[in-house]
């Protein structure tokens, strides 16, 4: 799945697309997708996908038509309708949008209900324009890769002499859910084991009081699915123990990772425009992967993160955490490609697209990489400055948000706590609001907010007016904070967007009334 769209080439062939192993987005009369006020329905369905020459069930958020996703245009509404097709219940997260609280697409906090088989869950809110992504919040369905891009054009978007491109990242495995949870947790694994997949569960003992901290782990090289990157991190030698200055970068070892669902064996090709100029809107879908962007054969300039511009940065390497999206401005040299690498963090495997002039040769590119990536830090972030930063206001409330856990036992927290025995974080319309993440972990924990954007004001001590987020990798052992305006009350999601730490605890959510 693509979507590939220029101004002078706004109609393609649809079946000569699907032959090319990509879905091109026309415009809207080509589709007949919608009007200012006919709903777009999209299903929650089962999908099958080949993945490296095998067979694998999955699930999708599809259109009709075919297309994955939402892409609305500017000033267009978002007026959808979400029809369970699953034989199980369901629900979708509008990430990084700013809906009411009833429409964010979440059960755990008691505003909305699952979505049972058969049933459609209606819409209709302003669109936050940018590059976002929708994905289920129920169990462990996104693991099972039911997400998509959700796409807000702005004018200056089709003003742009450019050819835009979605990806979507993610990663892949042939097991279960319930499969990847014990490989991870061990013994004692088992469902939401204080997550907040639907209903709340049976409280599980806190990681630690207080946040804790993950020292040495003897064993772990041992416990099943630990192997390669994930108990052993780039670097690290037999019978050395994580904790310290060692970064833990991989919690389990996954059987493929895909770029618009292809891996590098088979990648997607995208031909551009004569003039060569591509707008990628790249968006990290995976559930707890963290990818180094490369981009091979020339530079790009970034201009966004999690929808929201920030000033260019030029380069070639850039980290995404989960849940992260960077827009990129790609010049593609005439008679040549340009790939799109996404490396795993402290591993050597990628994958990835490649962006082909008219005429130009495409080579096969190896899935494993001279070498492996580093871990993320904050080097990016400290150099991102939003373009429209917060208006400055005096701070009304700060809360610490201590991040905490073991790889073994399996288990995360925040302030000491899993979901079951959450304490909320209560704040008061109106107030700005600064999140102080500190993490006493080894490990980086991707922290996302529902329903608000925050702008990044500090990263370990160091003040900045960074980039605006809903996305912040709060890097191992260390400190990030956030500040937020209370404008849109309820109940909302505070979790790590590692899947897998969410699952095991490291949720919360923030409370206010209107």
């Amino acid at each position: 799945m693509t979507i590939a769209l220029s101004r002078r080439h706004l109609l393609r062939g649809t079946a000569a697309a699907a032959a090319g192993g990509m879905l091109t987005a026309l415009d809207r009369s080509a589709l007949a997708q919608t009007t200012a006020r006919t709903p777009i329905q999209l299903n929650a369905v089962t999908r099958t996908l080949d993945v490296k020459g095998k067979p694998a069930a999955v699930l999708g958020v599809m259109q009709g038509n075919g297309l994955s996703g939402v892409f609305l245009d500017p000033g267009e509404r978002f007026l959808v309708d979400l029809v369970n097709r699953l034989n199980e219940d369901t629900i979708v997260h509008w990430h990084g949008q700013t809906p009411p609280v009833a429409q964010d697409g979440v059960a755990q906090t008691g505003e909305e209900k699952v979505i049972v088989p058969g049933a459609t869950a209606r819409y209709d809110y302003a669109a936050r324009p940018g590059t976002y992504w929708m994905h289920s919040h129920q169990g462990l369905q996104e693991l099972q890769l039911m997400s998509a891009p959700l796409i807000v054009r702005t004018a200056e978007d089709r003003k742009e002499d450019a050819q835009e491109v979605t990806v979507i990242l993610h990663d892949f495995t042939f097991k279960t859910p319930e499969e990847v949870m014990k490989d991870v947790a061990g013994s004692m694994a088992g469902m939401g084991s204080g997550g907040a997949t639907g209903s709340d569960q049976t409280a599980a003992k806190p990681a630690t009081e207080g946040g804790g901290t993950m020292g040495a782990m003897p064993g772990m090289a041992n416990m099943p699915g630990m192997a390669k990157g994930s108990a052993m991190p780039a670097g690290m030698k037999p019978g050395m123990q994580m904790g310290g200055d060692k970064p833990d970068l991989n919690d389990f070892d996954y059987d493929a990772y895909l770029a618009n669902d292809r891996t590098l064996d088979d990648p997607m090709v995208v031909r551009t425009e004569r003039n060569g100029r591509v707008h990628l809107r790249l968006i990290n879908g995976s559930s707890s992967t963290i990818f180094w962007i490369e981009l091979e054969g020339a530079e790009g300039t970034l201009v966004a993160v999690d929808g929201d511009r920030v000033h260019p940065i030029r380069g070639r390497r850039f980290p995404m955490a989960e849940a992260q999206r960077c827009d990129f401005m790609i010049d593609v040299p005439a008679g040549k490609t340009v790939a799109v690498l996404a490396q795993r963090e402290g591993d050597r495997v990628r994958t990835g697209i490649i962006l082909a002039a008219p005429g130009a040769a495409v080579v096969r590119i190896p899935e494993l990489a001279m070498k492996p990536s580093e871990a993320m830090g904050i080097s990016l972030e400290a150099r991102l400055t939003a373009l429209e930063p917060l208006a400055a206001r005096p701070v009304g409330r700060r809360i610490p948000v201590v991040l905490g856990g073991t790889m073994s036992p399996y288990a995360w927290s925040i302030n000491g706590r899993n979901w079951a025995n959450r304490e909320p974080l209560r704040v008061t319309k109106g107030q700005r609001v600064v999140l102080e993440f500190v993490n006493q972990t080894p490990m980086g924990h991707p922290m996302h907010l529902h329903g608000h954007v925050f702008q990044v004001v500090e990263l370990n001590g160091t003040a900045l007016n960074g980039a605006l987020r809903d996305t912040v990798q709060v890097p191992a052992k260390g400190s990030v904070k956030v500040a937020f305006d209370a404008d849109n009350p309820g109940r909302w999601l505070l979790h790590c967007h590692n899947l897998l730490h969410m699952e095991t605890g490291m949720i919360t959510e923030v409370i206010y009334e209107t």
